[in-house]
């Protein structure tokens, strides 16, 4: 065997894994956990690190940026209003004007930049990761319960693992997986109208764009919603392929957090 050969694939190896457990093992106890790294979760994810805070972002698909990638039905741009632009310039992403209200987006150069941002400002993001459950201490949700999502797709029975958090954002889009999992799980009941999720209407922007923002707000102690999943909980409508109410959703939750985190 080439000696040197031998020892540069152990070190690779060696290398990989060896950096991948510091870092899980770096953030078990997390200020904040954030389920879903689309638009809003990753806004977040890039303010509340920002801010100095450890946050983790858990994203069971292999590539993070939620449902940006595809664009409008595989056409890969997006739009945003002018207001929500100024966020996408934060983080370096260009836009163009398309007349006095809305930019387009390259969704491509969207929800990489996104990606990007999040990491550099200081937020952990582990991909192919399921939440499959929330813990909980003495009413108060209290962290999340992970495995790999291969496992999961493939049934298998393997005990998962525990990261606790002060705050747990709901960033997983339209199911609303982790409040599903605290009201039909636990039993909470919720900040809405019935104390559940009502669920999401159907397509109307304008409504769906100013509800986002709107419904994006602390919804049990420890638990918070942002983007579609705040909308799909307390019944607001889709909006489709414009993003600016996501991306101000994430910044929203993030201040709601901070301000929390501070009492």
């Amino acid at each position: 065997m080439d000696t040197k050969t031998s020892v540069m694939e152990e070190t690779i190896s060696g290398a990989i894994i060896r950096r991948f457990f510091e870092k899980l093992e770096n953030n078990l106890a997390v200020d904040v956990a954030i389920v879903g790294a689309g638009p809003s979760g990753l806004v977040a994810a890039h303010d509340l690190a920002k801010a100095g805070l450890k946050v983790a972002v858990y994203e069971s698909k292999l590539a993070p940026g939620g449902g940006t990638w595809g664009g409008g039905m595989l056409f890969n741009e997006v739009t945003v209003q002018n207001d929500a632009a100024e966020i996408l310039h934060e983080f370096g992403i260009s836009t163009r004007q398309y007349d006095g209200q809305y930019h387009t987006v390259d969704s491509v150069e969207m929800a990489s930049g996104l990606i990007f941002g999040a990491r550099k400002a200081g937020a952990v993001i582990f991909n192919t990761v399921k939440v499959e459950d929330i813990v909980m201490h003495d009413g108060v949700v209290s962290g999340v319960v992970i495995n790999w999502n291969p496992v999961a797709r493939l049934e298998m029975h393997v005990d998962p693992i525990v990261v606790t958090s002060r705050a747990l954002i709901d960033g997983t889009g339209h199911p609303s997986e982790i409040v599903n999992k605290a009201v039909h799980k636990a039993g909470v009941k919720i900040d809405s109208p019935t104390g559940g999720i009502l669920g999401e209407r159907p397509m109307w922007m304008a409504d769906g764009e100013r509800t986002t923002v709107a419904n994006t707000k602390r919804l049990y102690p420890g638990l918070y919603a942002s983007g579609m999943a705040a909308n799909n909980t307390q019944g607001g409508f889709r909006m489709g392929p414009i993003f600016g109410g996501m991306l101000k959703s994430g910044r929203r939750i993030a201040q709601i957090v901070i301000e929390d985190l501070a009492k």
